[in-house]
């Protein structure tokens, strides 16, 4: 047995003692070195895919195309749901594109990236991933339209979310019907971002440390409890799916991108086991590529 096959089967152990199935790629973002568990499997990316709404922010910002510090007006009416940020606010805002960004990658704010789907579109976001090669990242819908179908799905009833049965038949966990890549493209796209090919200088620079801003540590993080160690990431959660992609950098330069997507077996909103394999497995991969 090989030494990455050893891995997977140690990645896979650990999502099955979780209760989850689960999708993993992660790859040395100098040497190109990478390994997974169903790398190329398609897969809904949830929240997970507004790493891509961000980095088109940036792409833009860097052809001069969108000016990232435009304020746009934010009316207490009409917002997206959400357990965060803007989604909770009472009051009427106004915030610049980028610090929208920030919101929605730091606390997963729903507002914040429907207004920045509004300002860039689904199609600008959609060929900004087409153009760095990523052919089967794709969305289809805002975060307003993907949870307007999780209610529809489940008739507007949230404890019916509870049922196994409405679950399974919730499009937004069917990555034909909803936002969509493979664990293998997002690390892609975060390793791009990393070596300054989404956006050089002084955009790279920013976009980086607005993915360092998330305040999630329960996931991807927590395979990596050391002061010395940064992980910037991006979480993406829906009925029995838990995801997480970042960029794991040791204090010697090794540079990782990871990305890893469950579903859990249950149906429960909490399960911090399946929160805990995420990081668990990513430590695993990352370990076995800096041996």
């Amino acid at each position: 047995m090989t030494a990455h096959a050893a891995t997977r089967r140690r990645i896979t152990a650990a999502f099955a003692d979780a209760g989850v199935t689960g999708q993993l790629h992660a790859a040395d973002i100098d040497t190109g070195t990478a390994l997974g568990v169903g790398s190329d499997t398609l897969v809904p990316t949830a929240s997970v895919h507004k790493l891509c709404l961000v980095a088109t922010l940036y792409r833009q910002a860097s052809l001069g195309l969108v000016d990232p510090t435009r304020p746009v007006d934010i009316p207490a009416e009409g917002r997206t749901p959400g357990a965060t940020g803007l989604s909770v606010m009472r009051d009427a805002a106004r915030l610049s594109l980028r610090d929208l960004a920030s919101l929605a990658v730091a606390v997963s704010d729903n507002t914040a990236a429907d207004l920045l789907w509004d300002a860039l579109g689904l199609d600008t976001v959609n060929a900004a991933m087409t153009g760095l090669g990523l052919t089967r990242t794709h969305a289809v819908q805002t975060m307003r339209e993907l949870l307007a179908t999780v209610r529809e799905d489940a008739h507007g009833e949230p404890a019916a979310l509870t049922d196994p049965a409405v679950v399974a038949r919730l499009r937004a966990l069917d990555p034909t019907r909803t936002n969509r890549s493979t664990p293998r493209e997002i690390t892609a796209l975060l390793a791009a971002v990393w070596r300054d090919e989404v956006c050089p200088g002084e955009y790279g620079e920013e976009l980086r440390a607005l993915l360092g801003l998330q305040a999630w540590s329960h996931r991807l993080a927590a395979g990596f409890p050391f002061d010395d160690v940064r992980v910037s990431g991006k979480t993406g959660s829906l009925p029995t799916l838990r995801h997480e992609a970042g960029v794991v950098e040791y204090p010697d330069g090794g540079r990782y991108a990871v990305a890893v997507f469950t579903r859990a077996a249950s149906t429960d909103v909490t399960l911090p086991a399946a929160d805990a394999a995420i990081g668990a497995a990513a430590r695993i991969a990352v370990d076995a590529l800096r041996a």
